[in-house]
């Protein structure tokens, strides 16, 4: 009994403490900042840099933590919400209970830590995606479209400040790299190629596809090979592999019976003043028009739902694609350092997706 009743305190000293910080102010950073800044990984720099995310995370962490709690239609209720809550929970506990940085060797503790963390919350989007499998079998389809804006409005708050939790640890961790690749600071190649990350993205959905179907379209890429610019290539990489998969499975399942010669899918890379834009192009059959806003929402895929309740050990970047997460997340990563992705179709021809990326470096991380 009296256990019961420490658990039940301690309980009500986190949720409390949840609260507190979950109605603290985030602090937004810009590329261009993380670049100037992790240009000189001087333990001082990486003590600063310990110090604001010791401050900094607990309050995003907690602000997910307490919107876990209060979801439409009982989603916070489901197995697999109540798991990724506890994950978010027990974060917040860590960083809460790490001691205040003082100097090195408290900042690679902590860096070990927040390693921890990331590995820790790996399989949140599976996790959130069969959560709302397990919400959707409940709900009546009548209810689908209008009722369900609110919990996609969720997921996307909710996926966006997960990418950046992401983007400040990863970033953190990285700069710990004593031998960087040549113009890297952290994630952040300052000299990234488009076209090369393009051709990388294009091999690996082309491989998934020949496994798949047995045989794979071709992918031209044109653009100016030397060019580059500041950029996060994995970011750039699971935006693109998720594009050229989808258009790839839509040219292999239109041509697959047919005598005709399969069209290639051809991705033009352009280097505007503000904007790089990459534009993916294929004669898949396109999107009928009413089919286009339900593209981006989360509970929309053609592909078969690969999804069941063993979602252990997925690996995010293949798995994103079949469960209809692969478009809205892809737009939250280009939204996320002020771009933006735009799908253009023409049923009965192919599809166009145009994803823009922003040059100048500045624009703050959206905070939800």
């Amino acid at each position: 009994m009296a256990v019961k009743k420490a658990a039940e305190s301690f309980s009500k000293a986190l949720a409390e403490e949840v609260q507190r910080w979950g109605a603290m102010k985030q602090t937004g950073v810009s590329l261009r900042y993380m670049m100037e800044f992790g240009a000189r990984p001087t333990e001082k720099n990486l003590l600063i840099s310990a110090q604001f995310l010791h401050k900094e995370l607990p309050i995003r962490i907690a602000r997910r933590a307490i919107e876990l709690e209060s979801l439409p239609f009982g989603l916070s209720e489901k197995p697999a919400v109540l798991k990724v809550r506890d994950w978010y929970l027990d974060s917040f506990r860590d960083l809460r209970s790490f001691p205040e940085i003082k100097d090195t060797s408290d900042e690679l503790a902590f860096t070990e830590m927040i390693k921890m963390i990331k590995v820790r919350h790996n399989n949140v989007v599976p996790a959130m995606a069969l959560g709302v499998q397990q919400l959707k079998k409940d709900l009546n389809p009548k209810a689908v479209p209008t009722d369900l804006e609110e919990i996609h409005e969720f997921l996307d708050r909710f996926y966006m400040s997960r990418i950046g939790i992401r983007m400040l640890i990863g970033q953190h961790v990285a700069l710990h790299d004593r031998d960087p690749a040549p113009g890297c600071i952290g994630l952040i190649n300052t000299r990234m190629s488009p076209m090369l990350v393009a051709r990388a993205a294009s091999e690996d959905a082309r491989s998934m596809c020949l496994r798949e179907y047995g045989s794979a379209p071709e992918v031209n890429i044109y653009g100016d090979p030397s060019f580059t610019f500041p950029y996060v290539p994995p970011h750039l990489h699971l935006m693109m592999f998720e594009l050229v998969k989808n258009s790839l499975r839509a040219v292999q399942e239109r041509f697959m019976d047919s005598d005709k010669d399969v069209p290639p899918i051809r991705i033009i890379v352009a280097d505007g003043i503000e904007d790089v834009t990459i534009k993916i192009s294929d004669e898949g059959g396109g999107i009928p028009r009413s089919g286009l806003p339900k593209i981006f929402t989360y509970l929309y895929s053609t592909a078969k739902n690969p999804l069941d309740e063993n979602y252990g050990g997925v690996h995010e970047g293949v798995t994103m694609a079949g469960y209809g997460y692969g478009l809205p997340i892809s737009r939250l990563y280009a939204r996320y350092f002020g771009g933006d992705l735009q799908i253009i179709s023409m049923e009965g021809y192919g599809t166009d997706a145009y994803l823009h990326l922003s040059r100048l470096g500045d624009s703050q991380e959206p905070l939800p």
